[in-house]
């Protein structure tokens, strides 16, 4: 059985001489704008921005509800081919739940699935067990789904965070 370690340190600041560094940005490469920028907003993602630099140029940034990182979409912003993001995680309270509003708000999502091979191992097919982690222990249930362009995101359920979280 694997676990989780952490740093004792995972929750105090940084050493001194240490630079603090947030995630607050990820750049998700779509073919077509509007039409991903139509998916995000039906999953309830806020839209930041949404501008245009020219007939090649458009940054469109938007936030996941309750999340400190957005995602940016666009044109002319990556060299990344459409649809090659494999495994950005969308963190839970109730995997259920959450899967339930956005099925019902038109997104296709897998059914709720556990890895055989730990926590971290959701990339792939192999060793998926269906249904829900029957300890329901956090990071073990999961469910996926691809935006337009075939960016596969997971939602991940988590009641309790790991320390430091």
């Amino acid at each position: 059985m694997s676990s989780i370690q952490t740093s004792p340190r995972a929750s105090e600041r940084p050493e001194a001489g240490t630079s603090e560094m947030r995630l607050e940005v990820v750049v998700v490469p779509v073919h077509d704008v509007d039409e991903s920028l139509h998916f995000y907003q039906i999953m309830g993602f806020r839209l930041d921005v949404d501008y245009v630099g020219g007939p090649d140029f458009r940054v469109v940034q938007l936030t996941p509800p309750g999340s400190r990182c957005s995602i940016i979409i666009g044109s002319g912003i990556t060299t990344a081919a459409p649809g090659s993001l494999d495994g950005l995680i969308l963190v839970v309270y109730d995997l259920e739940a959450s899967r339930d509003e956005l099925i019902a708000r038109g997104v296709d999502v897998s059914e709720p699935f556990v890895d055989e091979g730990g926590v971290f191992h959701h990339i792939g097919t192999h060793g998926r067990v269906p249904g829900l982690d029957p300890d329901r222990r956090a990071y073990r249930s999961q469910a996926s789904f691809s935006d337009p362009d075939g960016n596969r995101w997971f939602l991940q359920e988590v009641k309790t965070p790991a320390p430091g979280r």
